[in-house]
């Protein structure tokens, strides 16, 4: 008789004991949902917000700035779901601890990935190139098709795909040659040391002069850039847009060949051996061109 009433007893004390915890867990337990709902709506929100700060900001990419604005949200996602973990009594600063060693693993088992990340906001943020521009490396040349946070998009001149890691873009030197408006362009002359060299100075500039797409400012020249024993070699240097300086170097060296292969009214024309086009930009440092936003070859020959 006297088990049996302790069992009664004991079984009572359980499912009071019982009770409590229901009740109290079902308090922690609706506002955890709360919280939840609560939090995943300010992190939308407070993201939405940061997107649009961002875009008004002169020189932020739309990829980075959604790129910023995800991580604000994600980081206010883990905070909710420390808090919630709160709620039913889990110690969060071991939480923390165990997320700080998972984001070191993480970090180190991808570190050749954020290291592409880091160039690509870099690349984003200073901007030494943008879509449609063409651009040479050290390990890379081609036509920007796309920037990336972890990868740069590029065509090449002869029409390839080309997909190259924001790490092999940066912290190297990158020439752009589409980011200046204007660039300059020689093309050399050689002839016989016999022959009238101010009348084929005179003949370089008139076409120069003649051809729509050179600029008159800074005006075209024509200069004796070196002679030997048998020959001088004369440099006309001119300046086109960026856009034309292809085409405008091919023509003019069509031009040049063609005036001089025979003149009309001259008994012994100039007689010119190879005359080529020499790549040079407004630094005075020699380079490939870069035509309609494409890479070509540095020297033509007629």
């Amino acid at each position: 008789m006297d088990q049996a009433s302790e069992f009664v007893v004991a079984t009572r004390a359980a499912l009071a004991q019982l009770s409590a915890l229901a009740v109290q867990y079902s308090f922690s337990a609706v506002g955890a949902i709360v919280l939840l709902i609560l939090g995943w709506m300010a992190a939308g929100l407070i993201s939405r917000w940061g997107h649009r700060g961002l875009s008004r900001i002169h020189g932020i990419d739309a990829t980075l700035s959604q790129f910023f604005s995800n991580i604000i949200r994600y980081a206010m996602l883990v905070l909710v779901v420390v808090m919630v973990l709160g709620q039913f009594g889990v110690q969060t600063a071991s939480v923390l601890a165990a997320l700080g060693a998972i984001g070191l693993a993480v970090g180190l088992a991808l570190q050749g990935t954020l290291q592409n990340i880091a160039a690509g906001i870099m690349l984003l943020v200073l901007r030494p190139f943008r879509v449609g521009e063409s651009i040479e490396t050290g390990s890379v040349t081609g036509t920007i098709v796309d920037v990336g946070l972890f990868a740069t998009e590029l065509r090449t001149a002869d029409g390839v795909y080309r997909l190259a890691p924001n790490s092999t873009l940066w912290n190297v030197p990158i020439t752009n040659y589409s980011r200046l408006k204007t660039r300059r362009n020689e093309i050399s002359v050689s002839i016989g040391t016999d022959r009238d060299i101010g009348r084929t100075q005179a003949k370089l500039m008139a076409l120069a002069s003649g051809e729509r797409r050179v600029l008159k400012d800074p005006a075209p020249t024509v200069y004796v850039a070196e002679f030997d024993a048998g020959s001088a070699k004369l440099t006309l240097r001119y300046w086109t847009k960026s856009s034309d300086w292809w085409e405008t170097g091919r023509d003019l060296t069509r031009d040049v060949k063609l005036a001089f292969d025979k003149v009309p009214g001259d008994r012994q024309p100039e007689q010119i051996p190879d005359p080529q086009v020499e790549t040079r930009d407004v630094t005075g440092e020699s380079g490939p061109p870069a035509p309609r936003g494409a890479d070509e070859p540095v020297t033509q020959r007629t």
